[in-house]
C-alpha cells in the first residue's frame, strides 16, 4: 500500500498514482478508465469500469452536468511566468493567479503589473486570498484573447502541454472554467447513449471552474453558475418520482445547492459562494461521481457531506491499494 489513511481526509497519495497523460492516450478512449463504486445503501464498496456506469445507475435517476467548456487559460509573461485567468467578479474584474511555469504560485511581484503577449499589460489591483490577485484586463473579450495566446492550465504531475480538446467534455459547450469540470471527462456520445437507452436523465448545469487550490487548501471562493429552468424542472421532477439526483462533479452539487431552497430546486444564476460540508449539506443532490482528491481539500469535505465517513474511509483505502489514478485524467469514483 502506498499511503497510509487515518481519516478520510489524512492521507499521502503515491506521486507514481498521478495521471500524467489523458485515458485515451493510456487506452483505448476517454472513457478506458476504472470507476470505484461506494453504495451509500449498503456500504458496500466495488471495483468497476467506466463502462459500466450504465448499469450502476437506475431507471428513474437524474445524471446532472457541468456544461461549461475550458479556456487555455495559461498564459506567458515577458518575466517568463505564467498568468492563469480564473474567474470573473460580480464588479467585472477577474481573477487571476502567477505561476513560475507549472510550479509554485508566485507572491509579490516588482511594480505590481505583468506584460503578457500583444502589448497588454495587466495591473494587479489587490490581493484575493492567498495567491489570487484581483485585475481588469484591458481587453474588449478575455476569452478571445485566451484563445489567441493561451495554452490550458497544467501543473507540475503534467509533463507535457496538451491541446484545449483534451480538456473538454462532451458536454461542454458554454466556455468559461480555467479547469475543466473533470469529473465528466469519460463520458463519450455512446456512453450517453447507453444511459438514455436504460431510462437515465440527463441534464446540464453551468458553473465556470477557477484555478484549483492545490497548495493552500483554502475555501472555495465565489464561481459563476446558472441553473435553467428545463434542468430545475427535471431535478424536481425525478425527486417527485422517486429518483435520485446525481452530481456529475463538485462543480454540479455547487450549483445545484446554490439554487435549492426547502427541498426543491428553481431556476438562478449569478456567483455562488456556497460551500457544501457536513455542517452545510446538501438538499437535493443524493449522489456523486466524482474523481479522487487531496487531503484536506474542500472537495473532500463535499464528499463526506454527501456519505458516511466510514464508508468514504474505506473508499479510499481500496482506491489507494488498487492505485486508481487520480487528477484529471485519472479514474473517477461514483458515490450512490
Amino acid at each position: 500500500m502506498n499511503a497510509i489513511l487515518t481519516s478520510p481526509f489524512a492521507f499521502a497519495p503515491d506521486a507514481a498514482l498521478e495521471a500524467r497523460e489523458p485515458a485515451e492516450v493510456r487506452g483505448a478512449s476517454r472513457a478506458d478508465v476504472r470507476m470505484l463504486v461506494s453504495d451509500k445503501a449498503s456500504g458496500a464498496v466495488a471495483h468497476h469500469h467506466f463502462e459500466d456506469l450504465p448499469a450502476s445507475i437506475r431507471p428513474g435517476d437524474l445524471l446532472v452536468v457541468n456544461n461549461s467548456a475550458t479556456l487555455p487559460a495559461s498564459v506567458p509573461t515577458k518575466h517568463g511566468w505564467r498568468v492563469h485567468f480564473s474567474s470573473t467578479r460580480p464588479d467585472g474584474s477577474w481573477l487571476v493567479e502567477l505561476r513560475d511555469g507549472p510550479g509554485p504560485y508566485l507572491g509579490e511581484v516588482p511594480g505590481g503589473a505583468v506584460r503578457l503577449p500583444g502589448g497588454v499589460r495587466l495591473v494587479l489591483e489587490e490581493r484575493f486570498g492567498k495567491r489570487l490577485w484581483a485585475t481588469r484586463p484591458p481587453l474588449d473579450s478575455v476569452p478571445e484573447y485566451l484563445a489567441r495566446h493561451g495554452k490550458p492550465i497544467r501543473y507540475s504531475y503534467i509533463d507535457r502541454d496538451w491541446p484545449v480538446s483534451a480538456y473538454q467534455t462532451v458536454f461542454a459547450t458554454v466556455p468559461g472554467s480555467a479547469e475543466m469540470p473533470s469529473a465528466a471527462r469519460p463520458f463519450t456520445p455512446q456512453i450517453v447513449t447507453r444511459l438514455v437507452s436504460a431510462g437515465v436523465g440527463i441534464a446540464p448545469i453551468t458553473l465556470h471552474t477557477g484555478v484549483a487550490s492545490l497548495e493552500s487548501d483554502e475555501a472555495p471562493y465565489p464561481e459563476w453558475f446558472e441553473v435553467g429552468e428545463h434542468t430545475a424542472g427535471a431535478v424536481n421532477a425525478a425527486k417527485a418520482a422517486g429518483g435520485r439526483v446525481i452530481a456529475v462533479g463538485t462543480t454540479v452539487v455547487r450549483a445545484l445547492e446554490s439554487a435549492a431552497g426547502d427541498g426543491r430546486v428553481r431556476a438562478a444564476s449569478g456567483h455562488t459562494g456556497r460551500i457544501i460540508s457536513p455542517q452545510a449539506p446538501p438538499e437535493v443532490v443524493d449522489g456523486l461521481l466524482t474523481g479522487f482528491h487531496e487531503p484536506r481539500s474542500t472537495h473532500l469535505s463535499i464528499l463526506e457531506a454527501i456519505a458516511a465517513t466510514d464508508l468514504l474511509r474505506e473508499s479510499y483505502e481500496a482506491a489507494i491499494e488498487a492505485r486508481y489514478l487520480w487528477h484529471e485524467f485519472g479514474d473517477v469514483h461514483l458515490i450512490a
